[in-house]
């Protein structure tokens, strides 16, 4: 459990007296209250398990990464919100975060709602844009729907044939259902080469609005993404899909 405090994470509560300012340590202070909270935080939310907490002086996307290198994670789990944010609201420390393309990054539903039900995954929805990192993914999604014994839907979605037109837009019908069936050809494909168990699942349109339906239909509890933000068909989608979902978001 790692955390990175910098002066803007933490309320210092700043001397008043000039006396007492002039021999005030900051980052001193931001620390100690720091390493309070995340002695607490283990206490009531992780007393049944066994784990190491590390307080760290650093910027914190570096430092999240270099321990990730340095301990050889396999998964990085991190909230989406942040106190300065990136493009698309996402919180700037995950976004830089995500560009690492080593490991896996788990983040947190973009929601301020808290839900009062305890968190479970019994459905999952893998969306893949049918490229390199399509394999790896599914096979993630796969491993984590049989280790919870969850339902698996395989999914992608195809660009919109919609033309801007006077009066309008306008969709050659025709050629938008070559690019749903030939999308379905190819998850048909991939989950036979990988001998999973999913139902698939084909829609078209703005990537995030319609993955964030998927998600609603299928009831899903995790969505997992074969993008980076910048790698892959879907790179240009990736902080919109995070911050418009109502679930958490695995990248991988």
């Amino acid at each position: 459990m790692l955390h990175v405090p910098t002066s803007k994470s933490h309320a210092a509560g700043v001397p008043v007296d000039d006396r007492s300012l002039a021999n005030w340590n900051l980052l001193a202070e931001i620390l100690q209250r720091a390493d309070k909270k995340i002695d607490q935080s283990l206490r009531t939310r992780l007393k049944t398990r066994v784990v190491r907490s590390l307080l760290v002086r650093d910027d914190p996307a570096r430092a999240i990464v270099h321990m990730a290198q340095a301990e050889n994670v396999d998964l990085i789990m991190m909230p989406s919100h942040g106190h300065t944010f990136d493009e698309f609201l996402l919180g700037a420390v995950t976004a830089k975060v995500l560009r690492w393309k080593e490991c896996p990054v788990w983040t947190g539903a973009h929601t301020e709602e808290q839900s009062g039900k305890e968190f479970s995954i019994h459905n999952i929805l893998c969306a893949v844009d049918l490229g390199p990192r399509s394999q790896k993914a599914a096979s993630w999604a796969a491993q984590l729907a049989a280790e919870f014994d969850a339902h698996l839907t395989l999914s992608n979605v195809t660009e919109s044939m919609a033309i801007v037109a006077p009066g309008g837009t306008w969709t050659n019908p025709e050629w938008q259902q070559a690019l749903v069936d030939d999308a379905s050809r190819r998850l048909t494909e991939l989950q036979k080469n990988l001998r999973i168990n999913a139902d698939l699942l084909v829609g078209s349109g703005d990537v995030s609005k319609v993955l964030s339906q998927m998600a609603k239909k299928t009831k899903a509890d995790l969505l997992v993404l074969d993008c980076y933000p910048y790698s892959g068909n879907l790179r240009i989608h990736g902080y919109a899909i995070i911050c418009t979902v109502s679930i958490p978001v695995l990248s991988v």
